[in-house]
């Protein structure tokens, strides 16, 4: 025969209001249990303290069951309170961590910037001061040794300046003619020394030529080699169109 195949179903939990009804009922089924135990020729009296003992009993254990689900969940309140804090501190926690690497990163970034624009800045007065030290260079008066060669280099870039022609060979030929490269040579012999103005200096130039024709900017001392240079060319270019068209006593 076939057996009987009982299916179990699973129980639905107890409620809180479950589990104290079910004490109850407990506690009341005790009390009866006792009542029915005591013999029938029993004294009324007896039976009464008896059932009034057991009833007492009955209803405490219900108040004690009452407190200890109470307290129960009391414990469980404040555990979830607890929980309930400690997950928002460290939701704060989180939060401040967040907003502290934000600000780091804010201020790297800033810092990262005002590096670039400092970096920019010098880059930019460095390239100006050497802006500033080539123009200065350039314009800075350039150097002549102190010799014939420096002596008519610098007599043609005053020459160049204000426009009065001649060449480094046409000085350089007529200086080596008049006075063999001296600066201090002097004509005591001929007709201007015998008319008491000898020519003077590189291009032996008499004083009245050397005045008139004396170049801005330049030495008022006849021997001075450059003003000597330059006076005489500016001479010749006056009358012969420049020194380099000068190839004899002038």
């Amino acid at each position: 025969m076939p057996k009987n195949i009982i299916t179990r179903r699973h129980k639905p939990a107890l409620t809180r209001h479950h589990k104290i009804a079910i004490a109850g009922v407990s506690a009341l089924g005790a009390a009866a249990l006792a009542f029915s135990a005591v013999p029938s020729n029993a004294s009324t009296t007896t039976s009464e303290a008896a059932s009034s003992a057991n009833v007492a009993y009955s209803s405490q254990q219900i108040k004690d069951v009452k407190a200890s689900v109470t307290d129960r969940l009391a414990v469980d309140s404040i555990k979830a309170e607890t929980a309930k804090a400690k997950a928002e501190a460290r939701a704060k926690a989180a939060a401040k961590a967040a907003a502290d690497a934000a600000a780091k990163k804010k201020a790297a970034a800033e810092a990262a910037a005002k590096k670039r624009a400092e970096d920019a800045r010098k880059a930019k007065e460095a390239a100006s001061r050497s802006a500033q030290r080539a123009a200065v260079k350039k314009t800075a008066a350039p150097s002549y040794a102190n010799n014939l060669d420096g002596w008519i280099r610098h007599s043609l870039d005053i020459m160049k300046s204000k426009g009065i022609p001649g060449s480094y060979n046409g000085l350089y030929r007529n200086i080596m003619r008049e006075s063999s490269g001296n600066p201090n040579a002097i004509n005591n012999w001929d007709i201007n020394a015998i008319n008491g103005i000898p020519s003077k200096g590189l291009l032996q130039v008499i004083p009245p030529t050397f005045t008139a024709y004396h170049v801005a900017g330049t030495s008022w001392n006849i021997y001075d080699p450059v003003a000597n240079i330059t006076a005489a060319a500016n001479y010749a270019a006056a009358k012969y169109g420049s020194m380099d068209n000068v190839n004899s006593a002038y």
